[in-house]
C-alpha cells in the first residue's frame, strides 16, 4: 500500500527502469525542478507502458515502489510538457489499469500452478 495524502507527479515522457533512486531523484530535480523529498509521489514508466516506479521521501530516507504488468499496458496521459499532476485517484486509476480517458480497466489475470 502506497501511503495516502501525498501530491501526485507524472512523468510524461518515458524514463529507462533502470535508473535508482539517485538517478530519478536528480531527474526530478533537474529536468521537473522539483524538490524529491518533498513528499510528492514523482511516478515514471518505461516506452513500453507495462513498467511504473514511484518515488517518494518517507519521513527519513526515499521510498521506491515498483509495478510490471505481464500483459497489457498502463493507459498513460499523454500532456504536452515535461509532466503534470494528478490526483491520488487518478494515479489508483492508472495502477488498477484504467484508461482515464476511456474509463476502461484492464482484464483480471489469474497465475495458478497445477499439481
Amino acid at each position: 500500500m502506497l501511503p495516502t495524502n501525498r501530491a501526485v507527479y507524472l512523468a510524461v515522457q518515458p524514463v529507462d527502469m533502470r535508473k535508482s533512486i539517485d538517478a530519478l531523484g536528480l531527474l526530478v530535480s533537474l529536468h521537473f525542478e522539483k524538490n524529491p523529498s518533498d513528499g510528492t509521489f514523482y511516478v515514471f514508466s518505461n516506452a513500453g507502458r507495462n513498467k511504473v516506479k514511484i518515488l517518494y521521501w518517507d519521513v527519513n530516507g526515499f521510498c521506491l515502489w515498483y509495478k510490471r504488468l505481464e500483459k497489457q499496458r498502463f493507459h498513460w496521459p499523454m500532456e504536452v510538457g515535461r509532466g503534470h499532476s494528478l490526483s491520488r485517484r487518478e494515479l489508483d486509476w492508472i495502477l488498477a489499469g484504467l484508461d482515464l480517458q476511456k474509463l476502461t480497466p484492464h482484464r483480471p489475470l489469474d497465475y495458478s500452478i497445477l499439481g
